[in-house]
């Protein structure tokens, strides 16, 4: 039996949040598959990994239907096909039709209707998805007990302190002839509605977590569930037609905010969100379109912001929806910050104050927003920025007693606290709360968050006598904004500001190569590496 690891379903090795992580952010590990015995059938179906989300839920209606492209083999007879953009030979189809004949009605039924999910499952979504007239919900669990053993992998991909329960991944030979069968039995399109509709409340589920403190939890449960999110944003794979469920599509997109903009999956999320408002057939949501305006500034496109800022607000405004003027006032704080417009930045995120409520249900709460305060008065009022800083202890205060820390507020308060004690010129202290910041965003999995700090405690290193240290930072800022937003990303003006000063340093120190040989040490360090050095 494979070893099964306890943990957030995380390559070993590889942090959390990795801006490099795959597109999935899931991991398998996968036990051993009892029955459907067959030489060679079976072989190869443990390591599958787990299936692209391209496809979706709603498109698998049978092995063409799933990207099946035969190859044939010395005889002339098909020997492999392509199934969710994996191999699978005819073998291992044969293998798991016998199966499915060897079954009772209710175990090839729910076979049938498992088939819809991308990745793994819980006994809950069987419950959720599965269960109909035919299958009540009271019998589901003894028909999935008896069918696991049959065609389905047991999944060890449970977080820290989750509910020790059983969860499943069904191999795809499996899944073919399930989808294929459930096709022909006409199920199909109900089945798939029902699965959108637990990702709906699953992306709410992942975004309460957020909101109550468990920012962690909720970045994990959204990446282990993100093939079976991912196809439900996908309206074109919808039963009826694209824009019957382009609100559904968008809704978990808006719900999986914290995933796109604060853990680093932006460009993901401004795909995803952009298709599903394309097919949306009404007027886009006020909260839909902060969402787009908010990815675009993470992109570096802030002048692509503001057109969507202006139709947020009518929007917000059209729908007497008061929480999102609220999240448009802390976004337009941020876009000015990034612009270098500090004053008007400051005079939006103190409106952004007198707008949120706290705790507020969705959305950036109001401590990112005294963050943002404090970085846009830490250069031309260091006392109000230290003001704005003390407050953030008294937000978590008024908090409900069982909410967590604003991993990503604290993240923000940190690079603010070090540009506050590099005025002061206590530049020791400072390179601590910049570190702290760059292994704040790290954790979470921002890449624009963790550049930014690494370019600040680049500054400092220069400053402490550390250039050396200061290029490998550097070095590897370059080569993850590179990966992340390729070359015509555009940092905050502060940001570039600030670059050039350590650039000329570096080079007056330490000169042209041994500064192109120290940044290429730094690219192949990375930032997790350098982030612990002190």
């Amino acid at each position: 039996m494979t070893r099964h690891s306890r943990g957030n379903g995380r390559p070993s090795g590889r942090p959390a949040g990795d801006p490099a992580a795959d597109t999935t952010g899931h991991v398998r590990h996968i036990g051993h598959l009892r029955g459907l015995r067959s030489a060679g059938s079976l072989g190869d179906t443990g390591s599958a990994g787990v299936t692209g989300s391209g496809g979706g839920a709603g498109s698998a209606g049978d092995t063409e239907g799933a990207g099946g492209v035969e190859c044939a083999g010395p005889g002339g007879t098909p020997e492999t096909e392509l199934l969710w953009g994996e191999p699978v030979t005819a073998g291992q189809l044969a293998a798991a039709e016998g199966g499915y004949a060897r079954c009772d009605p209710d175990e090839r039924l729910l076979w049938e209707r498992l088939s819809v999910f991308e990745g793994a499952f819980g006994r809950d979504a069987v419950r959720e998805v599965c269960a109909s007239g035919t299958l009540p919900s009271s019998r589901v669990g003894e028909v999935l007990d008896r069918l696991a053993p049959l065609a389905l992998l047991p999944v060890d991909d449970l977080f820290d302190g989750e509910e020790d329960v059983p969860r499943y991944w069904m191999p795809l030979p499996m899944r073919a002839v399930g989808a294929r069968r459930l096709t022909e039995r006409g199920d199909r399109w109900a089945v798939v509605l029902h699965h959108r509709r637990w990702c709906a409340g699953l992306a709410r589920r992942a975004a309460d977590r957020w909101q109550s403190g468990r920012q962690l939890d909720a970045r994990d449960l959204a990446l282990r569930e993100l093939p079976d999110l991912a196809a439900a944003m996908d309206p074109t794979t919808a039963p009826l037609s694209p824009s019957a469920e382009a609100g559904t599509a968008v809704e978990i997109a808006v719900s999986l905010w914290f995933l796109w903009v604060a853990c680093g999956r932006v460009a993901e999320g401004r795909t995803r969100l952009r298709h599903a408002l394309a097919l949306h057939p009404g007027p886009p949501p006020a909260r839909a379109l902060w969402l787009a305006a908010h990815l675009e500034l993470e992109a570096g496109r802030p002048e692509d912001a503001d057109p969507l800022l202006a139709r947020a607000w009518a929007a917000a405004v059209r729908d007497g929806d008061d929480r999102c003027l609220g999240l448009l006032a802390q976004l337009r704080g941020s876009t000015a910050l990034h612009q270098g417009r500090t004053r008007a930045a400051a005079a939006e995120f103190r409106e952004a104050l007198a707008l949120t409520a706290e705790p507020p249900d969705f959305g950036p709460g109001r401590e990112p927003a005294w963050a943002g305060l404090a970085l846009a008065l830490a250069r031309t009022d260091p006392e109000a920025a230290q003001e704005a800083l003390d407050r953030l202890p008294l937000e978590r205060a008024g908090r409900r007693a069982w909410a967590g820390r604003d991993l990503w507020a604290d993240a923000w308060a940190h690079h603010a606290r070090a540009e506050l004690l590099a005025w002061d010129g206590e530049r020791g202290r400072a390179a601590e709360h910049a570190r702290r910041a760059l292994r704040g965003h790290l954790t979470l999995g921002s890449a624009a968050g963790a550049s930014c700090a690494a370019e600040l405690l680049a500054e400092l290193r220069i400053a402490t006598g550390r250039p050396v240290s200061a290029a490998h930072l550097l070095g590897a800022v370059d080569v993850l904004r590179t990966s992340v937003f390729g070359e015509e990303y555009r940092p905050a003006a502060s940001g570039l500001t600030a670059r050039k000063r350590s650039e000329r340093a570096l080079r007056e120190t330490l000169g042209e190569e041994e500064l192109r040989r120290a940044r290429e040490e730094g690219a192949s360090l990375g930032l997790f590496a350098l982030a612990e050095e002190p």
